[in-house]
């Protein structure tokens, strides 16, 4: 009797285990006992994988993988594929082992989401040959700007010990056509470039060839000087280029599909050549000649801003624009999708369009610095074709996101911030792809393809980033953000002895006559830096959309906005809808608890909860303030400040740039969490 006991315990601690609901599993849960018939005449790691795919994943007629060299499979280029019913079988082609593995991918999302499969015609080919993922994690452990725990590279006990969730990392990547990823933090430690630690990044590279993805490296540029003990890390200097071709040789030793470096130069502190008074061309170019003959590639951040008068919007476009033309063909600028630092809202970076006879790729973040770290719900697929809305995809080359991935069992530290992550891969796989078709794919593989549960949530993840901008910064405001760890408002914050454009009164500029930045023709003049028909949209302060109003424009409080309300009612408004809105995912929530599992949604609905409440915080935090400046009343539909001002500006969260908040820590109910002085 004891013995069937603990039988019957094993077996419902295994089961239960199989199914535990903790977000692990992504958005690949389909059961994995299909044990398909797929056809196959070649082998390699690749095709491996995508025989393994389908023969436990797929329930469908049998399946033929092939390689082909035809016309049209050439078009498709190396990465493209078909899926087709031919008679009683589904045909796989592509002219690459690669194509394959995306195809089987493909075939299998089809399956997940119910689609029909009877009469199958597919072609598809990726709109970028690099689409990558940048970690920004350390080697201590520590992930910058992350929100999900600590790094996935247990760097301390590779290569000996392999964690099982790096061939899970790959496959997730390669499942929505991610190939490439950066493996640690752009504020580069040069130690990453040892031998030990390219040692360690082997074991790496070696787990993610299968699913197609290649690894990058984030370098410090002063690595020669550390590492090599050079007395300079001069660009033009001959040791310090035989120390990068050195080290490169190295590198593809013991890693011969490497995909190359990634720079972060000259700032924010960190070395580059303009130390030496080497432009950022000689800098790249030096990299790029050692990479070229490997076929390895520079990754080159145009992310730039010195002290100085100059608007710190125009910086970027004033140091890389005159260098257009002069980079090697191995080097790609990347640049931020906007011209500050990742808002919840920005214009396009003028960089895009003005850079003709230079490689540039677009670097989204994916990881919600700016945006609730993992705590707020914002789906991101609307901001990324806000983009493509104002930059052609065919006019850049590449397309990169700052990842939001960490070692917490759910990957992202928020079950419905998965959906980011998800996003970023098919739309740098098809930027042509619709927001909505692609939450709807995420949400039918991750929870149910019941519309009851798909239909109220593809609405509510469509609003969320609209609402996050509502009750954060709406109407073209920017970084009013808490100091240091940007989460939170703080548009009054004073940090003695720091730079004016660190701190948020450089972007509000709010005074008793208005609000917002002049980057008009009679302010900074950044309008210049846009094509013609757009710099005179954005000049005028009648003809300038008014989501970016006061990113362009100094606005007086009484300014008549089209609504018919003034500037300060319509800026109230926008605080109120945001937080209405956060109040009404919550109610939406609820109801979807009867399609959802439990685990996964009391987590949902404690962040939820969590973001409700911050955006009472948010909203009382920026209305009370600016309205010391406006002098005007808070029109009758408006809230009633929870909060008090002076109490509010007290609050210093306990945390730091590799962390996010717990509830303890946030306002809530009216009551403020403990503040040091």
């Amino acid at each position: 009797m004891i013995r069937k006991l603990l039988v019957s315990l094993f077996l419902l601690v295994s089961i239960s285990g199989l199914h535990a609901e903790d977000g692990s599993r992504l958005w690949l849960r389909q059961d994995g006992t299909a044990n398909a018939t797929v056809e196959c005449l070649l082998h390699s790691l690749v095709l491996d994988k995508a025989q393994a795919e389908l023969k436990q994943f797929w329930k469908g007629n049998p399946v033929s993988l092939q390689l082909f060299s035809d016309a049209e499979h050439v078009a498709l280029g190396r990465e493209g594929y078909t899926i087709r019913t031919s008679g009683e079988n589904i045909v796989l082609g592509s002219v690459s082992e690669a194509g394959l593995l995306y195809a089987a991918y493909h075939l299998l999302r089809l399956q997940a989401m119910g689609e029909d499969i009877a009469s199958l015609d597919i072609r598809e080919r990726p709109a970028y040959d690099v689409r990558i993922l940048n970690h920004w994690d350390n080697l201590d452990g520590t992930i910058e700007r992350g929100y999900a725990g600590h790094s996935l590279w247990k760097w301390e006990e590779l290569p000996g010990t392999v964690s099982s969730r790096y061939e899970a990392y790959a496959r997730a990547n390669a499942s929505i056509g991610i190939n490439a990823t950066v493996l640690n933090n752009v504020n580069a430690s040069p130690e990453m470039l040892s031998t030990d630690y390219l040692q360690k990044v082997k074991v790496l590279a070696d787990i993610f060839r299968p699913y197609n993805i290649k690894v990058y490296l984030s370098v410090n540029f002063a690595s020669p000087m550390v590492l090599g003990k050079l007395s300079t890390a001069d660009p033009l200097d001959k040791n310090v280029s035989a120390w990068w071709k050195a080290k490169v040789q190295e590198i593809y030793s013991l890693i011969p599909d490497f995909g190359g470096f990634l720079v972060k130069a000259n700032s924010e502190g960190q070395p580059g050549p303009c130390d030496y008074h080497r432009t950022h061309a000689e800098g790249a170019n030096m990299m790029a000649e050692a990479l070229k003959p490997y076929g390895g590639i520079v990754m080159w951040r145009a992310f730039v801003y010195s002290p100085s008068d100059n608007d710190r919007a125009k910086q970027a476009y004033l140091e890389f624009q005159p260098l257009d033309g002069k980079f090697l063909d191995n080097v790609i600028v990347q640049v931020k999708n906007g011209p500050i630092d990742f808002q919840p809202r920005e214009p396009y970076s003028p960089l895009f369009g003005a850079m003709k006879h230079t490689p540039l790729m677009v670097e989204f973040q994916v990881t919600q610095e700016y945006l609730g770290h993992s705590n707020h719900l914002a789906y991101l697929a609307p901001m990324w074709k806000e983009f493509f809305d104002y930059v052609a995809p065919n006019t850049i080359q590449a397309v990169s996101g700052v990842a939001n991935i960490g070692d917490e069992a759910n990957w992202c530290g928020n079950d419905l911030a998965q959906a980011n992550w998800y996003a970023f891969g098919r739309l740098a796989w098809n930027p042509e792809l619709t927001s909505e078709a692609i939450v709807q794919e995420w949400l039918k593989q991750t929870f149910t393809t019941d519309t009851k549960f798909t239909g109220p949530m593809e609405d509510m993840m469509m609003r969320s980033r609209e609402a996050v901008v509502d009750y954060m910064m709406p109407l073209g405001l920017h970084h009013i953000f808490a100091w240091g760890h940007h989460y939170g408002p703080e548009p009054w914050c004073i940090i003695p002895g720091a730079r004016p454009d660190w701190l948020p009164s450089y972007y509000h500029q709010a005074d008793k006559e208005g609000l917002g930045f002049d980057r008009s023709h009679t302010g900074s003049n950044a309008v210049a830096q846009y094509p013609e028909s757009l710099a005179k949209q954005f000049d005028s302060i009648d003809t300038c959309p008014e989501e970016f109003l006061l990113w362009f424009h100094h606005v007086p409080w009484k300014h008549q906005m089209k609504s018919g309300a003034t500037l300060w009612d319509e800026l109230c408004r926008h605080y109120e809808q945001g937080l209405k809105e956060t109040r009404s995912f919550c109610q939406t929530w609820k109801e979807m608890k009867p399609y959802v599992d439990a685990e996964r949604y009391n987590a949902i609905a404690e962040r939820l909860q969590i973001q409700a409440n911050d955006a009472v915080w948010w909203k009382d935090a920026c209305l009370l303030y600016f309205q010391t400046f406006s002098k005007m009343p808070f029109p009758k539909d408006v809230e009633r400040p929870v909060y008090k001002l002076k109490k509010l500006m007290k609050v210093k969260l306990p945390i730091s740039n590799y962390e996010r908040p717990t509830p303890e820590m946030l306002p809530r109910d009216g009551k403020i969490p403990a503040y040091k002085e």
